[in-house]
C-alpha cells in the first residue's frame, strides 16, 4: 500500500496519483505538482488515502507544495496571457491562409511552453506559424492537433439531454460506440437523434449497453417460433426492458398478443420452417403477485362539543346548541355583545348594585332627541353636527362648513 493523492488538472476529469511526501491535503485544495513537463497547478480531489501499488504507474510523481498567493496571481497573470495569445494566433492563422481552426490555448505553470489546440480536415503544414508565434511570445510553441470529441470536450455545453457534456463533466476517457448499440436499444437510427453535440455517436449509448445485451441473451429473436398459454404464433415484436413480446397466433394471425416471457416457450428461435418441431402443451399463465394492503379502520370518536342529545343534528346546529342539551339555539351576533333575553312577565327587574357615597347621579336620558337644540345651545353650537366619516357620512370642507346639498 502507498500513500498518494488525487489531482484533476484544469479542463480535464481524469484524476492522477501523486506523492504527498508527508504533507496532509484536502479535498478542494490546490496544489503544485512536478510533471514530465515541469510544474502544473491542479486542484486535489482525494486526499491522502492508501491504493494498491499494482494501481500506481512508477515511478510516482511527487508534490511540490500547496498553491500560494503567489501561485494563484501566476495562474491569473498565464490566463490573461491566454486570451491574448489566442487572439494573435487567430490573426496568423488568417495571415498564412491556413485551413485549420483554434480551439484552445494553454500556457503552462512555468510560462516556458505554449500549446495551441487546434482542429482540421486534414494535415496541415504550420512551420511558418509556429516561427511567427515564437517571435511574438519568446516561449517554447507547440501545436497540437485533435478531434471533433476532444474540442467538445475542451469548449464544454449542454446535450440534447439538457445536462453538461459526459465526457467534460466525468468521463476518464472515451469510450468506444458503435451503431450497433443503437440497434440493440432498439432506437432510431436518425443521426441527428443519436448524436452529440460533436457530430459523433453519444457517449450515454455505452451506459446501458450491457444490460440490453443481457436482456438480449433471455429474449427470443423476431419471427421466433413459440408456443405461448393460447396456442403457437410466431413473435413479432420484443420489448427488453419490460421482456414483453408480441405473438401473431396460428387461430388469431390479424391480432397481436402480448406476453410475458415466462409464459412463452421457445420452440425455434430466429427465423426458419416448421418441420420436425413437436408442438408441446400449453404453457401457463404468468399471474402477478400483488401485495395485500392493510385497510385502516377509520376511528369515530365524539367531539367535544357535543352530547348525547345532538348525536343526529347537523354540525352547524351542534356548534349552536346551549351547552346544556335544551334543544334552544344559541342567538348568534355579528359583533358586540349579545343581547339581554327577554324578561318575562311577572319576573321583577334586576336589582342594581347600591350606589356609593358621593358618586355622582347619572343625568336622565333625553326622550326625544331633538329637544336640547336650537335656543336651548349656545350660538356657536346651532351648527348640526357631522356625523362620523367611518359611519359612511360625508367630509366637511376645509373651512369647517356643512357640506352643500
Amino acid at each position: 500500500m502507498t500513500e498518494v493523492i488525487s489531482v484533476r488538472f484544469r479542463g480535464g476529469s481524469k484524476t492522477y496519483f501523486f506523492d504527498p511526501r508527508g504533507i496532509q491535503v484536502r479535498t478542494g485544495d490546490s496544489v503544485i505538482v512536478q510533471t514530465a513537463q515541469g510544474l502544473e497547478f491542479a486542484s486535489c480531489t482525494q486526499g491522502n488515502h492508501e491504493v494498491e501499488d499494482s494501481a500506481i504507474v512508477k515511478p510516482l510523481s511527487a508534490m511540490a507544495r500547496r498553491a500560494t498567493e503567489n501561485d494563484f496571481r501566476v495562474m491569473e497573470y498565464n490566463r490573461k496571457r491566454e486570451r491574448e495569445a489566442f487572439h494573435i494566433c487567430e490573426g496568423k492563422i488568417a495571415d498564412h491562409g491556413l485551413e485549420m481552426k483554434l480551439v484552445n490555448v494553454s500556457v503552462g505553470f512555468d510560462s516556458n511552453k505554449i500549446v495551441f489546440y487546434f482542429t482540421a480536415d486534414g494535415r496541415v503544414d504550420f512551420r511558418e506559424l509556429v516561427r511567427d508565434l515564437a517571435s511574438v511570445f519568446r516561449a517554447r510553441i507547440e501545436l497540437r492537433q485533435i478531434g471533433v470529441r476532444d474540442e467538445a470536450k475542451m469548449i464544454g455545453g449542454l446535450g440534447i439531454c439538457g445536462r453538461p457534456f459526459c465526457c467534460s463533466q466525468f468521463l476518464d476517457g472515451f469510450l468506444p460506440v458503435s451503431i450497433k448499440m443503437a440497434k440493440t436499444q432498439n432506437l432510431s437510427l436518425n443521426p441527428t437523434k443519436i448524436s452529440g453535440t460533436c457530430g459523433r455517436l453519444m457517449c450515454c449509448l455505452k451506459y446501458e449497453q450491457n444490460a440490453y445485451e443481457d436482456a438480449a441473451r433471455r429474449m427470443p429473436k423476431v419471427e421466433s417460433f413459440v408456443q405461448t398459454p393460447d396456442g403457437p404464433g410466431n413473435v413479432k415484436s420484443v420489448e427488453l426492458l419490460r421482456e414483453l413480446v408480441k405473438v401473431s397466433l396460428d387461430s388469431a394471425p390479424e391480432t397481436l398478443k402480448t406476453y410475458h416471457n415466462c409464459e412463452i416457450k421457445v420452440l425455434r428461435n430466429g427465423k426458419g420452417s416448421r418441420e420436425g418441431i413437436e408442438i408441446p402443451e400449453r404453457t401457463a399463465r404468468f399471474v402477478e403477485e400483488k401485495e395485500e394492503e392493510e385497510l385502516i379502520q377509520p376511528v369515530f370518536s365524539t367531539s367535544y362539543y357535543t352530547d348525547a342529545g345532538l348525536e343526529e343534528a347537523p354540525r352547524r346546529e351542534k356548534m349552536g346548541m346551549e351547552s346544556g342539551g335544551s334543544g334552544k339555539p344559541r342567538p348568534r351576533h355579528r359583533g358586540g355583545r349579545g343581547r339581554r333575553p327577554a324578561r318575562a312577565e311577572g319576573q321583577p327587574a334586576p336589582s342594581q348594585p347600591p350606589k356609593k357615597q358621593g358618586q355622582p347621579s347619572r343625568p336622565p336620558k333625553q326622550q326625544n332627541r331633538s329637544e336640547g337644540r336650537g335656543e336651548d345651545r349656545p350660538a356657536g353650537e346651532n351648527k348640526r353636527r357631522r356625523p362620523p366619516y367611518r359611519n359612511g357620512g360625508r367630509r366637511w370642507n376645509k373651512g369647517g362648513d356643512a357640506p352643500k346639498a
